[in-house]
């Protein structure tokens, strides 16, 4: 192995391909990394971190500014990328790769402050709150986001002095590989951060190996178990951002128009594929009906088209397999006595299309209520009044988003800040990640948090260092 720790190829390597799921057709064809490939990878990342753990971070903050000028000087090709691997439409893209960039100027200019030494008065001596980077960070991530989930753990991460591995999703890797590209044109160390093209199967493996010092994951429950299982196995710091099933109250006095317009655009964040989508509409029963039609108006204009184009609305899924099952979601809850008020139809046409789809009368035992609906479908769940609203948002295995819809802006801050069971609520907005505001979760939506201080800190080691004369 090499200095630069070169990942050896071989004819015989497993390979995976990509799908355009706006089609089906197949795309292009990448090799995947093997464990001991992983491995060295890993070794050469913590060789590199010791180096870069002495860099300034005027040095460090030069390197992560330009990477955000790389992105935004190529953001309509890294767009067009994620339309060709996922699905997204190009202006979502480009409004994700924009994201990126502000978030990497953000922690480039902000992560000296948030480092810096903490003073603490304890009456003798001097004493004092220090950050040292942990190490090597594997984060294995998903492909909702394939850039702004990646810049969002990367840039702090890098500022604080730490080394990187990349585990992406399987369906982005182009995304993932020209995330490495951009931070190695920038002046990231090329051993410092590597993408792997690792399958699942191996990240445990990964994990437990001893250059890995964290292990940062943005991904399903399921995926978040067996993470912490791995990570807690050896004893190391895990974060973890998982799904979601953010519930928005609709209280009796919201302008009813209004909520609908915020209440949608809440549900079709990329296409409804995110963790912190709007899922669930708790409405006040005195207004439910005419919230209903409003809604059905409102989620009826994102209409299907083609991704590539700019002003399109609603791309496809991210897989047939996706679409599937967000459908049997939805025929299983009417089956169940919810009723359909828009959509619901699978397309006739090739590749992973699902239209905007209603559900009304929703209650608990059907899919809409108790799974989280990763796909374009708003549930609207009817309350007796505001506390059986807020007892239904609570009711949820989840707690990463919230939101509370009110023309009494008093009262909505008192729901969202003291009664609402979630990592963030938002009023009269829908809710979004901010580098400048901690992003995360309670109960399976995951610990930990990301952007901000908080989220710095987090792959930090908070030493606290006392130093008084001898004698």
């Amino acid at each position: 192995m090499s200095e630069q720790a070169e990942l050896n190829r071989s004819d015989s390597r497993q390979k995976i391909q990509t799908v355009n799921p706006a089609n089906a057709e197949p795309g292009k064809t990448y090799e995947e990394t093997s464990l001991d490939e992983a491995k060295a990878a890993a070794a050469a990342a913590r060789k590199a971190f010791l180096d870069w753990r002495r860099s300034s971070f005027a040095e460090r903050s030069a390197i992560i500014h330009k990477a955000a000028e790389i992105l935004r000087a190529r953001k309509d090709e890294f767009a067009r990328l994620m339309t060709d691997e996922m699905g997204k439409t190009f202006d979502e893209g480009r409004a994700e790769v924009e994201k990126c960039a502000f978030h990497c100027d953000w922690f480039a200019d902000q992560a000296q402050d948030y480092l810096a030494h903490d003073p603490v008065d304890i009456g003798a001596g001097e004493t004092f709150v220090t950050f040292n980077p942990l190490g090597v960070v594997l984060a294995v991530m998903p492909w909702n986001f394939p850039f702004w989930q990646v810049f969002r753990f990367a840039a702090p991460a890098l500022m604080a002095g730490n080394g990187a591995l990349l585990k992406h999703a399987s369906n982005v890797p182009g995304c993932a590989l020209a995330i490495e590209e951009v931070l190695h044109e920038a002046g990231v160390p090329r051993d410092l951060f590597r993408t792997l093209i690792l399958p699942s199967r191996e990240v445990e493996a990964l994990i437990k190996d001893a250059n890995v010092g964290a292990v940062t994951l943005t991904g399903s429950v399921e995926a978040g178990r067996s993470v912490a299982t791995a990570a807690g196995s050896v004893l190391k710091k895990c974060v973890l951002e998982l799904g979601g099933s953010d519930a928005y109250v609709i209280l009796d006095d919201a302008d009813i128009e209004a909520a609908a317009k915020i209440a949608a655009t809440a549900r079709m964040v990329n296409g409804g594929q995110s963790c912190i989508a709007g899922k669930r509409f708790i409405v006040v029963r005195s207004i439910a009906e005419p919230f209903e039609r409003a809604l059905v108006e409102a989620m009826r204009r994102y209409e299907m088209g083609d991704p590539t184009e700019e002003g399109t609305k609603l791309g496809p899924m991210v897989s047939v397999k996706a679409r599937d099952e967000v459908h049997a979601q939805v025929t299983g809850s009417v089956d169940k006595g919810a009723r359909l008020l828009l959509g619901g139809q699978v397309p006739d046409r090739a590749g992973a299309w699902y239209p905007p789809t209603v559900l009304s009368d929703v209650r608990p035992g059907q899919p809409a209520h108790d799974k989280e609906v990763f796909g374009p479908v708003a549930a609207i769940i009817s309350a007796a009044d505001e506390a059986d609203a807020v007892r239904i948002a609570n009711d949820s295995e989840f707690g990463l988003g919230s939101g509370v819809l009110t023309s009494d802006v008093d009262r909505g801050r008192r729901i969202a800040s003291q009664e609402l069971e979630a990592g963030m609520s938002f009023v009269n907005e829908n809710v979004r990640s901010d580098p400048r505001t901690p992003f995360g979760g309670v109960k399976h939506s995951g610990y930990g948090r990301e952007c901000s201080a908080f989220g710095i800190r987090e792959f930090v080691n908070i030493k606290t260092v006392h130093v008084k004369p001898l004698g």
